[in-house]
């Protein structure tokens, strides 16, 4: 998915220069063999990131709001992890009841995304607020940038 976005940058935006490497690939709900408090462990991460010293990774918000580029810090209380996102506030199930797609229109205002009655249980009011989130796990991680939404790709 990343080739693709850099090709379609690099045909848009024709002699900018557009480097494939900056990009930060993060994965979340996986499980994985690692070291631990000297004992090899299966390790969980759902709705977790690995957030290793030094290591960056993504925590995004919602649809509609901003995300972070993070430097773990490799915290072992935490297993070298942080959060994988601001979290849902309220269930899928939930945010269908309560919210139009005249609501998700609004609350996704300039950005590029679907807006159909598919991705209603995403609208930006159905996650919790990222910045407290983020606040909450300073010793997890520090922010090396913060992103702001344009373009948000739903399958």
């Amino acid at each position: 998915m990343v080739d693709l976005i850099v090709r379609a940058l690099q045909r848009f935006f024709p002699g900018e220069v557009v480097v494939r490497e900056s990009a930060v690939n993060c994965h979340h709900n996986y499980a994985s063999l690692e070291e631990h408090f000297g004992h090899t462990l299966w390790l969980t991460r759902k709705g977790a990131v690995s957030a290793r010293s030094g290591q960056l990774g993504i925590i995004p918000g919602s649809m509609g709001t901003k995300s972070f580029i993070v430097r773990g810090k490799g915290n072992p209380a935490a297993y070298h992890s942080c959060s994988h996102g601001a979290g849902r506030r309220m269930s899928r199930s939930e945010a269908r009841r309560q919210f139009t797609r005249a609501d998700l229109a609004e609350q996704t205002a300039g950005v590029e995304c679907r807006k159909d009655a598919g991705v209603i249980d995403e609208l930006p009011a159905a996650y919790k607020d990222v910045d407290t989130v983020l606040s909450a796990q300073r010793d997890l991680v520090d922010v090396v940038h913060t992103l702001k939404q344009v373009l948000c790709v739903k399958g």
